[in-house]
């Protein structure tokens, strides 16, 4: 995997986010973009546009394609065949989740969000009108797990559960028994689950991803994207899928015509390239995470105090710092005295505070780096 590695160097002469947000000093690890070349199809299907000059309209037709492998996509690797015509594109997931709150829910409803979350599903239901209903996961000791009895409560108040699998930040993957928990009460009490599903692909051995489509079909709206698992969120291309035709027709009649965004041609080929070609490249991705993984899992049993559970999926660390009393929090603690750029757990949800995330999506001299400053920062206060 060395060929996919990039130098500090040609990491803060990149244009995203991530690398120029903060000083020179600081080494970022918190937006959810991995610090590697893409796949060789992927740059091959992205550089045809530039060689051609290729910037013109596309057809009406051209995301036919990407339904189609999509669906391929799923059933090779999660044994789920989605039917490509219950599928619309999308710019990104987070606009599917605006969508479907517009689609399934109205202004004052409860929408159910299992904190800590995924920022953006916080910030949506707020910007969207919507009344947020937090069901806080449980940690058991061992890992993070549903409050089944909160969300049957919780279920009485909401229309929409919005939820993540593998989930964002903490890395649990949730199991058959789990969604089908999940499902029992969303039937019971009429919920439709938006289930997004971007990191499926992000799955460590020992645990398994179940699309929430394959357990309430009649119930669920999966988004997902190439973006996470194929590193190029800047491509802008995701897909909303339906369980079930009159969701989908929810859907369309709640949302005006050209309402959506449409992935840009770019965006397109480029998922279709991940989907039906780059799979040898993301299981030796998926090997070069696993090392990181063990990597970060090996400094938290260095550092006596630190709450954490290894992720089962994503590249995503979650830790646990209260008991340090980092001051004035430890995302301003680690970014001031260790010069590391950290996810601020409070951003998460209330059960975030104390809390930070940390993207091990990079190389692991780097990343060895971001660890060591971390440990220096903490001895030294």
């Amino acid at each position: 995997m060395r060929d996919f590695l990039l130098t500090l160097d040609e990491l803060r002469a990149r244009g995203g986010g991530k690398w120029r947000r903060h000083p020179a000093d600081v080494l970022p690890a918190f937006v959810a973009d991995m610090d590697f070349k893409v796949a060789p199809a992927v740059q091959a299907a992205l550089q045809r546009f530039v060689d051609r000059q290729d910037y013109g309209y596309g057809s009406m037709d051209d995301v036919d394609v990407l339904y189609d492998a999509f669906a391929g996509w799923m059933s090779r690797r999660h044994g789920w065949r989605p039917d490509p015509k219950q599928t619309i594109a999308l710019a990104d997931v987070v606009q599917g989740i605006v969508a479907t709150l517009v689609a399934f829910s109205a202004a004052g409803e409860g929408v159910i969000v299992q904190t800590p979350a995924y920022p953006p599903f916080l910030r949506t239901v707020a910007g969207s009108g919507r009344r947020l209903v937090e069901n806080p996961l449980l940690d058991t000791g061992e890992h993070f797990e549903i409050d089944l009895d909160g969300l049957e409560h919780a279920a009485g108040e909401a229309r929409l559960l919005l939820f993540c699998s593998p989930h964002n930040p903490t890395g649990r993957v949730f199991t058959r028994e789990e969604l089908e928990q999940v499902a029992g009460i969303a039937r019971r009490s009429d919920l439709v689950i938006v289930s997004d599903e971007i990191h499926a692909d992000l799955v460590f051995p020992g645990a398994k991803h179940i699309p929430m489509e394959t357990i309430a079909p009649e119930r669920t709206v999966t988004l997902t994207s190439a973006t996470k698992s194929f590193n190029i969120p800047g491509a802008r291309a995701a897909v909303v899928h339906f369980g079930d035709a009159h969701l989908k027709e929810r859907f369309v009649a709640a949302l005006p015509d050209f309402l959506l965004g449409r992935p840009s041609r770019f965006g397109s080929d480029a998922t279709v390239a991940a989907w039906t070609q780059s799979e040898v490249w993301l299981h030796e991705l998926m090997a070069y995470l696993e090392a990181n993984r063990h990597t970060v899992s090996r400094w938290v049993e260095s550092r006596t105090g630190v709450g954490y559970h290894q992720p089962e999926a994503t590249y995503l660390a979650w830790f646990d710092f209260r008991s340090f009393g980092l001051e004035p929090d430890p995302y301003t603690f680690f970014l001031e005295t260790g010069h590391v750029a950290l996810s601020n757990g409070a951003d998460f949800g209330g059960p975030g505070a104390g809390h930070v995330r940390l993207n091990f999506g990079t190389s692991a001299e780097i990343l060895e780096e971001i660890l060591s400053r971390m440990s220096r920062a903490i001895d030294r206060d």
